[in-house]
């Protein structure tokens, strides 16, 4: 990760004709690109790594098609000769979502929405004029071929995990029917592809920011509308959702300079809705299922929920029996609370006791009664003290950090641990179980241990609300440390 950032500083050297005066790697999202935020004197710039030159190619054709028309999108300031490095203009760290998490469905938030979903009727239309399609990822248009590999992407990740029995070529017949339905759809401009209010920046005058757009290609404008009025972790209201389209309709109608037959846009967006609910499916089942990551696991019952609504509520307007007897089973309340962990109350007595420890010096001991628990030993991970700058920080420090969660195999030791933690936790507050005990060791119980030790503690928090005791032996002798430190 150091040549990296040091790439990155060069970059900005030459673009600007001085140093940076700090570098900070951002925490990496779903997506292999990596971010930098990059001080100056003044002000601060987002330097960006990713190996996929195309994919850099054309978010930087975009970036600069869309702000050369006034567009909501940042401006590429410098590419390397390589093309695996760019600089680009800062919108800060809040999103629309942290907005709505903060501040809840008032009037506020309800305007930044609006104001959003007129930024991109802009970027659709205006975007789209003169707009070279060749740069696109993938497909030029989200026509049948891309609507089919949606609706495949959820087969084959989701609906095929759950190893329940269907008729696969009815359901083949069903995917071909919808997709040449959506297909024809009266309007067709620049699709953003992955419009969430995740994607959305607002700085501090309000103004919205579009981030994430390199998947984008030509295809219907309902399809990024639905992607952010049925986002699951939004979990926008009824009315927030419906007022918010017909907004969208209204704004749409005055930009194209001619009236739209609502009821035709609407029966489409309800197609491409459940599309973009079945592609977020897929994907939550290939992060979360295949990959293993948790924070998608956990979102799983959040997008059956929010399917679940949907199909309760809505029509696509088209007959496909078997797709419907699909989903009814997705959605069976079994299914559902297969992937919804069990959560403790305040009335669970189970109490976890999470440890680091050093294998030279004191393994924990558990005086619960229980008879122990849990020993992890981190000692096969990579070692941070082996460097000169980590040798005398922690776990818990942000270099260490950095280091075990990109150079080493830290990440996938603690998934394999934490899945083996899980099936006994979640029977233990079941069967009103007291204690349990899970300890981390390394070699001075100072760097992976530590680390190790508090991701268990805020995995086990987040996910099961259990009680958690977590002492580090070594750092803090016998000293308990109930609350989890703060993410640096």
């Amino acid at each position: 990760m150091q040549h990296l950032s040091e790439n990155i500083g060069s970059l900005y050297q030459q673009w600007k004709g001085k140093q940076a005066l700090s570098i900070e790697l951002l925490p990496q999202s779903g997506s292999e690109r990596r971010y930098f935020r990059i001080y100056g004197e003044n002000e601060s710039v987002i330097g960006t790594y990713g190996a996929n030159v195309q994919e850099n190619q054309t978010f930087i054709y975009f970036s600069r098609n869309f702000k050369s028309k006034g567009l909501a999108v940042p401006e590429i300031l410098a590419v390397s000769k390589d093309e695996m490095y760019y600089l680009q203009e800062d919108f800060g760290n809040s999103s629309l979502l942290n907005h709505l998490e903060l501040k809840n469905f008032s009037q506020e938030v309800y305007d930044l929405f609006k104001k959003s979903l007129q930024a991109l009727a802009n970027l659709q239309v205006k975007g789209d004029a003169g707009l070279d399609y060749n740069y696109c990822l993938t497909n030029k248009e989200f026509g049948k071929q891309a609507i089919m590999a949606d609706l495949l992407y959820f087969k084959y990740y989701f609906l095929d995990a759950l190893r329940k029995p269907y008729d696969k070529q009815k359901l083949i017949n069903d995917f071909e029917a919808l997709s040449n339905y959506l297909t024809h759809t009266e309007y067709k401009y620049f699709m953003f592809r992955d419009f969430q209010s995740r994607n959305i920046m607002v700085t501090e005058d309000n103004t919205v920011h579009f981030i994430d757009y390199q998947g984008g290609m030509k295809g219907a404008p309902q399809y990024d509308v639905a992607s952010m009025l049925w986002q699951a972790r939004a979990n926008l209201p009824d009315e927030w959702k419906n007022n918010l389209l017909e907004d969208y309709m209204a704004y749409f109608e005055k930009l194209i300079g001619q009236p739209i037959d609502k009821n035709i846009f609407r029966s489409q967006y309800n197609g491409y809705v459940l599309i973009r609910l079945l592609q977020v499916l897929g994907a939550y089942g290939f992060r979360g299922l295949f990959e293993r990551k948790a924070q998608f696991l956990t979102s799983i019952p959040l997008a059956l929920n929010n399917l679940k609504d949907f199909i309760k509520e809505k029509s696509v307007g088209i007959s496909v029996p078997e797709f419907m007897k699909v989903l009814e089973m997705c959605l069976a309340d079994e299914v559902i609370q297969q992937f919804t962990p069990t959560k403790a109350t305040e009335n669970t007595p189970l109490v976890i006791k999470i440890y680091s420890f050093s294998y030279r010096k004191q393994l924990p001991v558990d005086e619960s009664g229980n008879g122990g628990g849990f020993l992890f030993d981190c000692r096969g991970i990579l070692n941070p003290g082996r460097v000169d700058s980590m040798k005398t920080q922690t776990g818990r420090d942000k270099e260490v950090k950095d280091f075990l969660e990109q150079q080493t195999k830290m990440p996938e030791f603690l998934n394999s641990a934490m899945d083996v933690v899980d099936i006994t936790v979640e029977e233990y507050i079941k069967r009103d179980f007291e204690s349990l005990l899970v300890g981390f060791g390394c070699t001075g119980g100072q760097h992976r241990s530590v680390y190790a030790a508090d991701a268990m503690a805020r995995h086990l928090k987040n996910k099961f609300k259990v009680k958690i005791e977590l002492k580090h032996i070594v750092q803090e002798e016998k000293n308990w440390q109930n609350p989890l430190p703060e993410k640096k």
